[in-house]
Protein backbone atom coordinates (compact mmCIF):
# COMPACT_ATOMS: atom_id res chain seq x y z
CA UNK A 1 0.00 0.00 0.00
CA UNK A 2 1.58 3.64 -1.18
CA UNK A 3 2.21 5.93 1.83
CA UNK A 4 1.18 9.73 1.49
CA UNK A 5 5.18 10.15 0.83
CA UNK A 6 5.17 7.94 -2.01
CA UNK A 7 1.99 9.50 -3.45
CA UNK A 8 3.61 12.65 -3.79
CA UNK A 9 6.66 10.92 -5.31
CA UNK A 10 4.92 9.97 -7.58
CA UNK A 11 2.80 12.97 -8.50
CA UNK A 12 5.98 14.97 -8.87
CA UNK A 13 7.71 12.50 -11.45
CA UNK A 14 4.39 12.62 -13.25
CA UNK A 15 4.47 16.53 -13.13
CA UNK A 16 8.53 16.52 -14.52
CA UNK A 17 7.45 13.84 -17.48
CA UNK A 18 4.61 16.28 -18.71
CA UNK A 19 6.49 19.27 -18.51
CA UNK A 20 9.62 17.08 -20.52
CA UNK A 21 6.76 15.72 -23.04
CA UNK A 22 5.84 19.50 -23.38
CA UNK A 23 9.23 20.91 -23.90
CA UNK A 24 10.27 18.32 -26.69
CA UNK A 25 6.46 19.33 -27.99
CA UNK A 26 7.22 23.14 -27.78
CA UNK A 27 10.71 22.35 -29.91
CA UNK A 28 8.58 20.85 -32.83
CA UNK A 29 6.40 23.74 -32.76
CA UNK A 30 9.12 25.81 -32.88
CA UNK A 31 10.98 24.07 -35.35
CA UNK A 32 7.38 23.69 -37.54
CA UNK A 33 6.66 27.12 -37.17
CA UNK A 34 10.07 29.07 -38.11
CA UNK A 35 8.51 28.15 -42.16
CA UNK A 36 5.60 30.17 -41.41
CA UNK A 37 4.17 32.56 -38.83
CA UNK A 38 7.32 33.46 -36.12
CA UNK A 39 5.22 35.47 -34.05
CA UNK A 40 2.05 33.35 -33.65
CA UNK A 41 4.26 30.09 -32.86
CA UNK A 42 5.93 32.27 -29.88
CA UNK A 43 2.10 32.96 -28.83
CA UNK A 44 1.89 29.89 -28.68
CA UNK A 45 4.91 28.42 -26.86
CA UNK A 46 4.00 31.48 -24.23
CA UNK A 47 0.38 30.10 -23.77
CA UNK A 48 1.90 26.39 -23.14
CA UNK A 49 3.84 28.16 -20.84
CA UNK A 50 1.25 29.70 -19.00
CA UNK A 51 -0.90 26.49 -18.40
CA UNK A 52 2.32 24.89 -17.21
CA UNK A 53 1.98 27.60 -14.17
CA UNK A 54 -1.30 26.45 -13.90
CA UNK A 55 -0.98 22.68 -13.13
CA UNK A 56 2.50 22.50 -12.34
CA UNK A 57 1.54 23.54 -8.42
CA UNK A 58 0.02 21.57 -6.01
CA UNK A 59 -3.39 23.21 -5.36
CA UNK A 60 -5.35 23.07 -2.23
CA UNK A 61 -8.95 21.34 -2.22
CA UNK A 62 -11.90 23.43 -3.29
CA UNK A 63 -9.06 26.27 -4.97
CA UNK A 64 -10.78 29.19 -5.88
CA UNK A 65 -7.61 30.63 -7.21
CA UNK A 66 -6.91 28.00 -9.42
CA UNK A 67 -10.10 28.09 -12.11
CA UNK A 68 -9.48 31.93 -12.06
CA UNK A 69 -6.08 31.43 -13.33
CA UNK A 70 -7.05 29.09 -15.75
CA UNK A 71 -9.94 30.98 -17.18
CA UNK A 72 -7.02 33.56 -18.13
CA UNK A 73 -4.79 31.29 -19.37
CA UNK A 74 -7.62 29.27 -21.90
CA UNK A 75 -9.25 32.98 -22.86
CA UNK A 76 -5.53 33.86 -23.97
CA UNK A 77 -5.56 30.75 -25.99
CA UNK A 78 -8.67 31.60 -27.20
CA UNK A 79 -7.58 35.09 -28.22
CA UNK A 80 -4.28 33.95 -29.97
CA UNK A 81 -6.58 31.41 -31.99
CA UNK A 82 -9.12 34.57 -33.37
CA UNK A 83 -5.78 36.57 -34.01
CA UNK A 84 -4.81 33.46 -36.19
CA UNK A 85 -8.42 33.37 -38.27
CA UNK A 86 -7.84 36.46 -38.58
CA UNK A 87 -4.83 36.63 -39.66
CA UNK A 88 -4.64 33.19 -41.88
CA UNK A 89 -3.87 29.93 -40.71
CA UNK A 90 -0.56 29.04 -40.02
CA UNK A 91 2.01 26.23 -42.02
CA UNK A 92 2.92 24.88 -38.83
CA UNK A 93 1.51 23.15 -35.91
CA UNK A 94 -1.21 24.56 -34.43
CA UNK A 95 0.34 24.20 -30.96
CA UNK A 96 0.54 20.65 -29.55
CA UNK A 97 2.91 21.57 -26.42
CA UNK A 98 -0.37 23.65 -25.81
CA UNK A 99 -2.77 21.78 -26.37
CA UNK A 100 -1.37 18.88 -23.50
CA UNK A 101 -0.59 21.86 -21.56
CA UNK A 102 -4.59 22.71 -21.76
CA UNK A 103 -5.98 19.41 -21.42
CA UNK A 104 -3.40 19.18 -17.69
CA UNK A 105 -4.96 22.26 -16.81
CA UNK A 106 -8.13 20.96 -17.39
CA UNK A 107 -7.55 17.67 -15.47
CA UNK A 108 -5.99 19.72 -12.40
CA UNK A 109 -9.24 21.91 -12.27
CA UNK A 110 -11.91 19.42 -12.29
CA UNK A 111 -9.70 17.71 -9.41
CA UNK A 112 -9.06 20.78 -7.34
CA UNK A 113 -10.89 23.79 -8.29
CA UNK A 114 -13.85 25.06 -6.17
CA UNK A 115 -16.83 23.76 -7.88
CA UNK A 116 -19.26 26.74 -8.88
CA UNK A 117 -16.12 28.99 -10.17
CA UNK A 118 -14.51 25.32 -11.78
CA UNK A 119 -17.62 25.63 -14.61
CA UNK A 120 -16.47 28.38 -16.24
CA UNK A 121 -12.96 27.53 -16.43
CA UNK A 122 -13.60 24.24 -17.59
CA UNK A 123 -16.19 25.33 -20.54
CA UNK A 124 -14.15 28.06 -21.67
CA UNK A 125 -10.40 25.87 -21.70
CA UNK A 126 -12.53 22.80 -23.56
CA UNK A 127 -13.44 25.45 -25.74
CA UNK A 128 -9.73 26.73 -26.15
CA UNK A 129 -8.45 22.93 -26.35
CA UNK A 130 -10.99 21.91 -29.36
CA UNK A 131 -10.59 24.77 -31.36
CA UNK A 132 -6.71 24.93 -31.24
CA UNK A 133 -6.60 22.75 -35.11
CA UNK A 134 -8.31 25.57 -36.43
CA UNK A 135 -5.27 27.54 -36.26
CA UNK A 136 -3.99 25.42 -39.26
CA UNK A 137 -7.50 25.22 -41.28
CA UNK A 138 -10.76 24.20 -41.66
CA UNK A 139 -9.20 20.83 -43.59
CA UNK A 140 -10.58 17.43 -42.48
CA UNK A 141 -7.33 16.50 -40.67
CA UNK A 142 -7.69 19.81 -38.42
CA UNK A 143 -11.48 18.90 -37.86
CA UNK A 144 -10.80 14.99 -37.18
CA UNK A 145 -7.64 16.68 -34.74
CA UNK A 146 -10.14 18.66 -33.19
CA UNK A 147 -12.91 16.04 -32.31
CA UNK A 148 -9.82 13.69 -30.86
CA UNK A 149 -8.85 16.73 -28.57
CA UNK A 150 -12.26 17.52 -27.66
CA UNK A 151 -12.39 13.51 -26.75
CA UNK A 152 -9.27 13.55 -24.60
CA UNK A 153 -10.42 16.60 -22.67
CA UNK A 154 -13.76 14.48 -22.11
CA UNK A 155 -11.59 11.99 -20.55
CA UNK A 156 -9.33 14.62 -18.93
CA UNK A 157 -12.50 15.90 -17.22
CA UNK A 158 -13.80 12.76 -16.22
CA UNK A 159 -10.51 11.01 -14.67
CA UNK A 160 -10.39 14.62 -12.82
CA UNK A 161 -13.97 14.34 -11.81
CA UNK A 162 -13.67 10.47 -10.39
CA UNK A 163 -10.27 11.17 -8.39
CA UNK A 164 -12.60 14.31 -6.70
CA UNK A 165 -15.28 12.26 -5.94
CA UNK A 166 -12.77 9.52 -4.82
CA UNK A 167 -10.93 12.10 -2.29
CA UNK A 168 -14.52 13.57 -0.93
CA UNK A 169 -15.71 10.35 -0.10
CA UNK A 170 -12.80 9.24 1.37
CA UNK A 171 -12.75 12.76 3.44
CA UNK A 172 -16.33 12.13 4.17
CA UNK A 173 -15.80 8.75 5.58
CA UNK A 174 -12.52 10.25 7.76
CA UNK A 175 -14.60 13.42 9.23
CA UNK A 176 -17.47 10.78 10.16
CA UNK A 177 -15.07 8.77 12.21
CA UNK A 178 -12.82 11.71 13.77
CA UNK A 179 -16.47 13.05 14.62
CA UNK A 180 -17.66 9.47 16.24
CA UNK A 181 -14.08 9.63 18.18
CA UNK A 182 -14.11 12.84 19.55
CA UNK A 183 -18.02 12.15 20.78
CA UNK A 184 -16.54 8.96 22.17
CA UNK A 185 -13.76 10.95 23.77
CA UNK A 186 -15.77 13.48 24.78
CA UNK A 187 -18.08 10.87 26.60
CA UNK A 188 -15.42 9.40 28.39
CA UNK A 189 -14.17 11.81 29.51
CA UNK A 190 -17.54 13.10 30.82
CA UNK A 191 -17.23 9.86 32.60
CA UNK A 192 -13.91 10.81 34.09
CA UNK A 193 -14.61 13.83 34.91
CA UNK A 194 -18.30 12.92 36.90
CA UNK A 195 -16.33 10.14 38.43
CA UNK A 196 -14.00 13.31 39.92
CA UNK A 197 -16.25 15.56 40.70
CA UNK A 198 -18.17 12.71 42.56
CA UNK A 199 -15.23 11.52 44.66
CA UNK A 200 -14.18 15.33 45.25
CA UNK A 201 -17.71 16.02 46.87
CA UNK A 202 -18.05 12.75 48.93
CA UNK A 203 -14.10 13.68 50.69
CA UNK A 204 -15.50 17.37 50.92
CA UNK A 205 -17.98 16.20 53.34
CA UNK A 206 -16.35 13.31 55.01
CA UNK A 207 -13.62 15.77 56.12
CA UNK A 208 -15.83 18.89 57.21
CA UNK A 209 -17.25 15.70 59.72
CA UNK A 210 -13.62 15.12 61.08
CA UNK A 211 -12.31 18.10 61.15
CA UNK A 212 -12.69 18.48 64.89
CA UNK A 213 -11.84 14.41 65.93
CA UNK A 214 -8.88 14.17 63.60
CA UNK A 215 -7.31 16.95 61.59
CA UNK A 216 -4.83 14.95 60.13
CA UNK A 217 -7.42 12.76 58.32
CA UNK A 218 -8.75 16.64 56.88
CA UNK A 219 -5.04 17.47 55.50
CA UNK A 220 -4.89 14.30 53.70
CA UNK A 221 -8.70 14.57 52.41
CA UNK A 222 -7.78 18.11 51.16
CA UNK A 223 -4.20 16.40 49.55
CA UNK A 224 -6.93 13.90 47.13
CA UNK A 225 -9.03 16.60 46.71
CA UNK A 226 -6.41 18.58 44.59
CA UNK A 227 -4.87 15.54 43.29
CA UNK A 228 -8.08 14.92 41.82
CA UNK A 229 -9.47 18.56 41.33
CA UNK A 230 -6.42 18.74 39.15
CA UNK A 231 -7.11 15.39 36.90
CA UNK A 232 -10.47 16.83 36.70
CA UNK A 233 -8.90 20.30 34.81
CA UNK A 234 -6.92 18.43 33.04
CA UNK A 235 -9.52 16.19 31.38
CA UNK A 236 -11.78 19.33 31.31
CA UNK A 237 -9.34 21.63 29.26
CA UNK A 238 -8.39 18.00 26.68
CA UNK A 239 -12.22 17.90 25.82
CA UNK A 240 -12.80 21.66 25.00
CA UNK A 241 -10.05 21.53 23.12
CA UNK A 242 -10.74 18.33 20.91
CA UNK A 243 -14.33 19.80 20.80
CA UNK A 244 -13.33 23.47 19.95
CA UNK A 245 -11.07 23.36 17.66
CA UNK A 246 -9.45 19.07 16.58
CA UNK A 247 -7.89 20.27 13.87
CA UNK A 248 -5.58 22.59 16.50
CA UNK A 249 -4.64 19.26 17.95
CA UNK A 250 -3.67 16.22 15.74
CA UNK A 251 -1.66 14.09 18.00
CA UNK A 252 -5.10 14.88 20.81
CA UNK A 253 -5.65 11.24 22.29
CA UNK A 254 -8.88 10.40 20.49
CA UNK A 255 -9.71 6.84 22.29
CA UNK A 256 -10.71 6.16 25.53
CA UNK A 257 -8.22 6.58 28.36
CA UNK A 258 -8.11 3.48 30.27
CA UNK A 259 -8.73 -0.01 30.02
CA UNK A 260 -8.66 -3.18 32.66
CA UNK A 261 -5.10 -2.78 33.88
CA UNK A 262 -6.07 0.88 34.99
CA UNK A 263 -8.19 -0.70 37.81
CA UNK A 264 -6.15 -1.20 40.35
CA UNK A 265 -5.32 2.50 41.00
CA UNK A 266 -9.08 2.99 39.91
CA UNK A 267 -10.21 1.25 43.07
CA UNK A 268 -7.33 2.64 45.31
CA UNK A 269 -8.17 6.21 44.92
CA UNK A 270 -12.47 4.96 45.30
CA UNK A 271 -11.12 3.47 48.43
CA UNK A 272 -9.28 6.49 49.63
CA UNK A 273 -12.09 8.86 49.81
CA UNK A 274 -13.87 6.73 52.33
CA UNK A 275 -17.09 5.25 52.84
CA UNK A 276 -16.79 1.97 51.14
CA UNK A 277 -14.30 0.13 50.33
CA UNK A 278 -13.12 -1.78 46.98
CA UNK A 279 -11.93 -4.50 46.42
CA UNK A 280 -10.70 -6.40 43.15
CA UNK A 281 -11.04 -9.98 41.80
CA UNK A 282 -9.32 -11.03 38.78
CA UNK A 283 -9.56 -14.72 37.07
CA UNK A 284 -7.46 -15.42 34.32
CA UNK A 285 -5.41 -13.84 31.87
CA UNK A 286 -6.20 -10.38 31.00
CA UNK A 287 -3.97 -9.63 28.74
CA UNK A 288 -3.91 -9.06 25.29
CA UNK A 289 -7.52 -7.86 24.78
CA UNK A 290 -9.16 -5.97 22.03
CA UNK A 291 -8.95 -2.15 23.47
CA UNK A 292 -12.59 -1.93 22.88
CA UNK A 293 -13.28 -4.65 25.06
CA UNK A 294 -10.94 -3.31 27.57
CA UNK A 295 -12.11 0.34 28.06
CA UNK A 296 -15.97 -0.63 27.65
CA UNK A 297 -14.79 -2.96 30.98
CA UNK A 298 -13.04 -0.14 32.66
CA UNK A 299 -16.09 2.21 31.58
CA UNK A 300 -18.78 -0.27 33.39
CA UNK A 301 -16.57 -0.39 36.58
CA UNK A 302 -16.14 3.05 37.02
CA UNK A 303 -19.68 3.84 36.50
CA UNK A 304 -20.75 1.26 38.64
CA UNK A 305 -18.62 2.95 41.61
CA UNK A 306 -19.90 6.34 40.78
CA UNK A 307 -23.42 5.29 40.83
CA UNK A 308 -22.30 3.35 44.60
CA UNK A 309 -20.97 6.81 45.86
CA UNK A 310 -24.01 8.52 44.81
CA UNK A 311 -26.86 6.25 45.44
CA UNK A 312 -25.54 3.30 47.54
CA UNK A 313 -26.28 4.17 51.15
CA UNK A 314 -24.37 2.75 54.05
CA UNK A 315 -21.99 0.96 51.04
CA UNK A 316 -19.19 -0.63 52.72
CA UNK A 317 -17.82 -2.88 50.55
CA UNK A 318 -18.07 -2.87 46.74
CA UNK A 319 -16.85 -5.83 45.24
CA UNK A 320 -15.53 -5.96 41.31
CA UNK A 321 -14.96 -9.30 40.18
CA UNK A 322 -13.17 -9.27 36.02
CA UNK A 323 -13.07 -13.05 34.68
CA UNK A 324 -11.86 -13.99 31.38
CA UNK A 325 -13.41 -17.12 29.20
CA UNK A 326 -12.28 -18.41 26.04
CA UNK A 327 -14.87 -15.96 24.59
CA UNK A 328 -15.89 -13.47 27.13
CA UNK A 329 -14.81 -10.81 29.41
CA UNK A 330 -17.25 -11.19 32.16
CA UNK A 331 -17.75 -7.95 34.66
CA UNK A 332 -19.69 -7.84 37.54
CA UNK A 333 -19.46 -4.78 40.48
CA UNK A 334 -22.00 -5.07 43.41
CA UNK A 335 -22.12 -3.37 46.49
CA UNK A 336 -23.88 -4.22 50.17
CA UNK A 337 -25.70 -0.91 50.63
CA UNK A 338 -29.20 -0.36 50.24
CA UNK A 339 -31.03 -0.29 46.41
CA UNK A 340 -30.93 2.53 44.74
CA UNK A 341 -34.41 5.01 45.73
CA UNK A 342 -36.55 5.45 42.79
CA UNK A 343 -35.91 8.14 40.78
CA UNK A 344 -38.77 10.95 41.88
CA UNK A 345 -40.93 12.05 39.08
CA UNK A 346 -39.39 15.93 38.50
CA UNK A 347 -35.80 14.92 39.05
CA UNK A 348 -33.94 14.28 35.96
CA UNK A 349 -32.34 10.80 34.97
CA UNK A 350 -29.09 10.42 34.64
CA UNK A 351 -27.88 9.19 31.00
CA UNK A 352 -24.93 6.92 32.89
CA UNK A 353 -26.53 3.82 32.37
CA UNK A 354 -27.94 4.53 28.89
CA UNK A 355 -24.96 5.74 27.37
CA UNK A 356 -23.32 2.58 29.11
CA UNK A 357 -26.22 0.23 27.58
CA UNK A 358 -24.56 1.66 24.57
CA UNK A 359 -21.58 1.48 25.02
CA UNK A 360 -21.21 -2.36 25.52
CA UNK A 361 -23.94 -3.17 22.75
CA UNK A 362 -21.89 -1.01 20.56
CA UNK A 363 -19.14 -4.21 20.91
CA UNK A 364 -21.68 -6.58 20.67
CA UNK A 365 -22.19 -7.36 24.78
CA UNK A 366 -24.32 -7.11 26.85
CA UNK A 367 -25.05 -5.22 30.51
CA UNK A 368 -27.86 -5.71 33.46
CA UNK A 369 -28.37 -4.01 36.61
CA UNK A 370 -30.73 -4.53 39.47
CA UNK A 371 -30.88 -5.36 43.11
CA UNK A 372 -28.82 -8.64 44.00
CA UNK A 373 -30.03 -11.79 45.76
CA UNK A 374 -28.41 -10.96 49.25
CA UNK A 375 -29.25 -7.15 48.77
CA UNK A 376 -26.98 -4.37 47.76
CA UNK A 377 -26.99 -3.58 43.89
CA UNK A 378 -25.38 -5.80 40.86
CA UNK A 379 -24.14 -4.51 37.63
CA UNK A 380 -23.24 -7.33 35.30
CA UNK A 381 -21.64 -7.12 31.55
CA UNK A 382 -20.51 -9.69 29.35
CA UNK A 383 -18.05 -8.17 26.08
CA UNK A 384 -17.22 -10.80 23.71
CA UNK A 385 -13.21 -11.23 23.46
CA UNK A 386 -13.46 -12.58 19.61
CA UNK A 387 -15.31 -10.74 17.56
CA UNK A 388 -17.77 -12.85 15.23
CA UNK A 389 -17.07 -12.62 11.53
CA UNK A 390 -20.32 -12.07 9.39
CA UNK A 391 -20.10 -13.59 5.74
Amino acid sequence: MLTQQNRNLLFRLGQLALLGLMALLGLVDLQAGMAGAGGVVLLQVLAAMATAVVWLPRHQQGSTRLPKVALLVAGFSLVVTVLVVLTGPTDGSFGIAEALGLLGMLYVVCRRAEAQLAVAAVVTTVVAVGLLPVRGGLTPEYVIAGLMLALVSTAAIGGGVYLRTIESTRQRAMDAVRAEQRAEFARDLHDFIAHHVTGIVVQAQGARFIAEQDPQRVLLALEQIEQAGAETMASMRRMVGVLRDPDAHPDAPLAPLAGVHELGPLLEQFSSSGGTLARLHVDGDIGGLPVEVSTSAYRVVMEALTNIRQHARGARVADVWIRRTPEWLLVRVANDGAAPRPTAPRERPGYGLVGLTERVRAVGGRITAGPGIDGGWVVDAALPVVQEVTQ
